[in-house]
């Protein structure tokens, strides 16, 4: 086998389409796009896809309701249950430590909350405690700091 002798496998190609050649290809005159408006010129179809054909579009329709603060800060969560069941007595707890156990999300502040039991004498550092988490923390033996974000 030669090089000029290769070729595509059957059927792995396709014929490229030859429209605006004549009536008897089938694709003649509006070459397969109809007639007139803006789908037949070339450019079209650059409408956002909330675009309603000009009437009013549903987000403007529907009422607003309440309001998003933008001094809201999102904390990512962590349950006093989960601290004794990831980490030894007397350790110390921070927000690098758990992104590395895969238990909150990098860049975000850490909240601690109290759903479980603590067992275990533990040393916390997060941005934020809430005051049934603080109080379980400290009646095992723990501490708490709280860190600034």
């Amino acid at each position: 086998m030669k090089l000029h002798e290769l070729a595509p496998n059957e059927g792995a190609t396709k014929e490229k389409k030859r429209v605006g050649r004549g009536i008897g290809s089938g694709l003649g005159k509006t070459c397969g796009k109809g007639h007139k408006g803006q789908k037949t010129r070339s450019g079209d179809r650059n409408l956002p896809s909330w675009f309603e054909g000009g009437q009013t579009p549903l987000h403007k329709r529907i009422p607003k309701r309440g309001f998003r603060s933008v001094n809201r800060v999102v904390y990512s969560v962590v349950n006093v249950k989960t601290l004794d069941k990831y980490f030894s007595e007397g350790q110390e707890i921070t927000p690098e430590l758990l992104y590395e156990k895969g238990l909150v999300k990098k860049g975000m502040p850490v909240k601690v909350l109290g759903d479980g039991e603590l067992s275990k004498r533990l040393s916390v550092k997060a941005h934020a405690f809430s005051s049934s988490a603080k109080e379980k923390i400290e009646a095992a033996g723990g501490s708490c700091e709280v860190l600034k974000w």
